[in-house]
């Protein structure tokens, strides 16, 4: 939560599109794919014996697939930033030197 309040300071300060960001971006993606992992693990446990019916190993290991979704997401959308921040430094050497030339 802490790495997306500071996402949407930058977001907000006009500066996302900064190195900076990847630090934020980084520790979320890490963070759904920690809990993937996390929950296929506690479903494997609860697999064995008859203390959980099987239905809720099932859905569990179904949430699991959904966060892992969203970490496939979230690594799609770091490389999206990482494409518009060398977009925007070759926008701003470009503006350079379309300056030195007027």
């Amino acid at each position: 939560m802490v790495c997306v309040w500071r996402l949407s300071t930058l977001v907000r300060r006009g500066t996302v599109f900064t190195p900076p960001a990847f630090r934020y971006v980084d520790v979320v993606g890490g963070a759904f794919g920690v809990t993937a992992l996390l929950l296929w693990a506690l479903g494997v446990v609860l697999a064995p014996g008859e203390a959980v019916a099987p239905g809720v190993v099932l859905l569990i290991g179904a949430a699991g697939l959904g966060v892992a979704g969203v970490a496939l997401v979230v690594l799609v959308l770091r490389i999206l930033l990482a494409q518009a921040v060398a977009r925007d430094a070759e926008a701003c050497r470009m503006q350079a030197e379309l300056a030195e030339v007027i």
